[in-house]
């Protein structure tokens, strides 16, 4: 958790504000067959980053290093800047996507700088070593992290409760279409 008051309460807020962002782009969306496409496009693979990293996260127990660790540090916030690109492209809104920079530009460091902060203190020995040698955002295919033997379990995915993420994209495309066919 950030120290001083205004991270505190970008940390605390990032949840409420990220559907904010994802109710403006339903509003302000003007979508078209071909936008659908690939903001869905990228949605999906976005949605895919995020299972794979959840069936390899075990919260605040071991650090994760196996699955898209190996290659970010943060696959989950990689998953939803994806997927925010997916909902930009969908909603074809300037609107969105300067909403977009605010979020993905304001609360997106705030996040992943609280979380480097706790992993630094629930990991003290490994962290920096995991650190020094894995990027902290963007994927990359020669980080220098070995290959870890644990294995994607269905069973951590459903306790990271990634379903309602999917759940919530679906019905994001699903009202993005029918405003594209109605409206």
């Amino acid at each position: 958790m950030p120290e001083s008051g205004i991270l505190r309460v970008i940390y605390k807020w990032r949840v409420r504000i990220t559907m904010l962002f994802v109710i403006l782009a339903v509003v302000l969306a003007e979508p078209e067959s071909w936008s659908i496409l690939m903001g869905a496009g990228l949605t999906v693979l976005g949605l895919v980053v995020r299972t794979w990293a959840c069936g390899h996260l075990e919260k605040e127990r071991n650090l994760t290093t196996s699955g898209p660790y190996r290659y970010t540090r943060n696959p989950l916030y990689f998953g939803n800047l994806l997927i925010g690109m997916g909902v930009v492209i969908g909603a074809q809104s300037w609107w969105v996507l300067g909403f977009a920079f605010v979020v993905f530009g304001i609360f997106y460091p705030v996040i992943i700088l609280s979380e480097k902060k706790k992993m630094e203190e629930l990991f003290p020995r490994d962290y920096p070593v995991y650190k020094r040698r894995v990027p902290l955002f963007f994927p990359s295919y020669f980080s220098t992290w070995p290959h870890q033997k644990t294995r994607f379990r269905w069973e951590r995915f459903k306790k990271n409760r990634e379903l309602r993420a999917i759940i919530a994209s679906a019905l994001f495309w699903l009202i993005m279409t029918a405003k594209f066919l109605f409206y």
